[in-house]
């Protein structure tokens, strides 16, 4: 990737920079494998009750686990990294011993663990938790001010883990059904979290205990803590499936100016609701938060800090003027509540899932305002930030993700399959039946290639392997020969054969089936040979074929 002299390309190629010369450690397949102390029990709920105390950045507080029994076993995982502490666990009032292995904790059980039994332990922490350097890419708490002198406090953690703040199963394949996060923090500041507002508790030390509930399951990284001095105003929307509660929060300083950018808010809902089906957290709500740094997709708490300004920090991305037309936060990370949120990876190494679709998500919101030659317009142009440097899938239970390609490669991977199913309806019928048939569940990139697969009625093994097992951008090699043209594959893993359209001799679009072997077509005038550009490939002229 040319780096454009911005920080705007930063979360493009943070996840391909960071990763360049890794060494995998003991802590790594801790938390990133289903380690038998995790695997025996299910996640049913958390209750997060935690003390947020800005004057020397320190938190304190407990979780409430509430656990099915898979199978017998008396040893548990619960994870929270250095240099957070668990200070004491108890069951049924008894207390409990554990021991640390870096950023995990395994707790003994003396009470009989048995098969299909509900059991529940409370974990009491506190400590002074990891500051976000360059949040959310490094993320952590990030403790700043706001104009007046007063708090601004925000989480985000996705990659970092939801174990740097608080004690939890730090693991993306099990997630709670439900979940309740108590935050008590110095008045008059508020704190905005997930879910729904229950109440608000004036306590006698000067503080405030602000009760939220999620009934929907929800996805480690995506619980988040928002503290400031905010003005809220609220609206709804008419959507799908009925009215949705729609909350905004802004700093008073901002008001003015956030009112009138988060009216995009509904112009964005409709579009993913007409692309992707019904917002999946209707019984949630859907909240927007101004917080100090760049935005996160925090589910029912999407965070944002782009400036109120278009584009990415006012810049447009695929330099083609349609992403000065919108926010970039507010859609793109908006659009992780279907891709992220509602469908959630199960392994940090798919975490292309989120972010392939997510990033799709910003030319189809193009589109549905602007045209379909809009949308294919802006998705094309970012072709630009494609490094093509290694694969987009990561590599398994370590918790690592692959290229930052996962993006804008993903994206073009997307536009390109859609190409091949040629049919714009059956094209919204796939992602809005993925929407509905993943509904609230976690996954494998197995599981998806093999639903798009079906749905399509064409075999895209080989698309999935060579955009997201391969680094090599395929190459469609031709030679002009006397009333014909020969091409062929080039650059590609063993058995890719993705058919593209060219345009014919009388103007029409056709498909060409290449493969790696030599083909040929007839052409009684065509010196070059031009390829629907919807389709993310390189075409190369040979002078002679070899």
């Amino acid at each position: 990737m040319k780096v454009l002299n911005t920080v705007a390309l930063f979360f493009l190629i943070h996840l391909s920079a960071s990763a360049q010369t890794y060494t995998f450690t003991h802590d790594d397949t801790l938390r990133g494998s289903i380690t038998q102390e995790r695997a025996w029990w299910d996640l049913q709920f958390y209750h997060l009750n935690v003390r947020v105390q800005p004057q020397d950045s320190t938190l304190s507080g407990s979780v409430t686990v509430r656990y099915k029994v898979l199978q017998p076993y008396q040893t548990l995982q619960i994870d929270l990294q250095r240099p957070m502490n668990i200070s004491r666990v108890t069951q049924d009032g008894q207390e409990l011993a554990f021991r640390r292995d870096g950023n995990a904790f395994f707790i003994t059980l003396l009470k009989k663990q048995e098969a299909q039994k509900q059991e529940a332990l409370v974990i009491e922490y506190s400590g002074r938790p990891h500051v976000a350097k360059r949040a959310p890419w490094d993320g952590g708490f990030s403790w700043k001010k706001d104009k007046n002198g007063l708090p601004f406090v925000a989480t985000s953690c996705q990659g970092l883990g939801a174990s740097v703040w608080w004690p939890c199963k730090d693991h993306m394949y099990d997630e709670p059904d439900s979940m309740r996060i108590s935050v008590t923090v110095p008045k008059p500041l508020m704190d905005i979290s997930n879910g729904r507002l229950r109440s608000i508790t004036e306590n006698n030390d000067g503080t405030r205990t602000f009760d939220w509930y999620v009934q929907n399951p929800i996805n480690n990284y995506g619980v988040n803590v928002n503290i400031g001095n905010y003005v809220a105003w609220t609206d709804t929307l008419h959507g799908e499936k009925g009215t949705l509660d729609l909350s905004f929060y802004a700093l008073a300083e901002n008001l003015e100016k956030a009112k009138m950018q988060f009216q995009q808010v509904k112009p964005m809902l409709r579009a993913f609701e007409h692309w992707f089906g019904p917002y999946p957290f209707y019984e949630d709500g859907y909240k927007l938060v101004e917080v100090p740094y760049l935005g996160m997709e925090h589910q029912s708490s999407v965070t944002y800090g782009n400036g109120y300004q278009n584009g990415y920090l006012g810049r447009d991305l695929s330099a083609t003027g349609w992403g000065l037309k919108w926010d970039f936060i507010i859609i793109h990370e908006s659009g992780h509540e279907w891709y992220a949120n509602n469908i959630t990876y199960k392994d940090q190494a798919d975490m292309w899932i989120h972010e392939s679709f997510t990033n799709y998500s910003e030319n189809l919101y193009t589109e549905y305002h602007y045209g379909k030659d809009a949308g294919s317009d802006y998705v094309i142009g970012c072709r630009k930030l494609i490094r093509n440097d290694k694969p987009i899938i990561g590599t398994y239970n370590v918790n690592r993700s692959g290229s930052g390609d996962m993006y804008y490669k993903g994206g073009n991977m997307l536009h390109t399959i859609r190409q091949l199913v040629n049919d714009d309806e059956k094209w919204r019928g796939i992602l809005r039946g993925m929407n509905k048939t993943f509904y609230h569940q976690t996954v494998t990139t197995q599981q998806i290639e093999e639903y798009m697969t079906r749905e399509a009625g064409i075999d895209l093994s080989r698309v999935f392997d060579q955009y997201l097992r391969d680094h090599r951008l395929p190459v469609l090699e031709y030679q002009v020969e006397k009333k014909k043209i020969s091409y062929r594959w080039n650059n590609v893993v063993e058995g890719f054969d993705m058919p593209v359209r060219y345009k014919a001799e009388n103007g029409e679009w056709k498909l060409l089936k290449p493969s790696t072997e030599w083909k040929s077509v007839k052409a009684k005038k065509s010196t070059a040979l031009e390829i629907d550009k919807g389709f993310y490939i390189e075409v190369k002229k040979l002078t002679s074929a070899s």
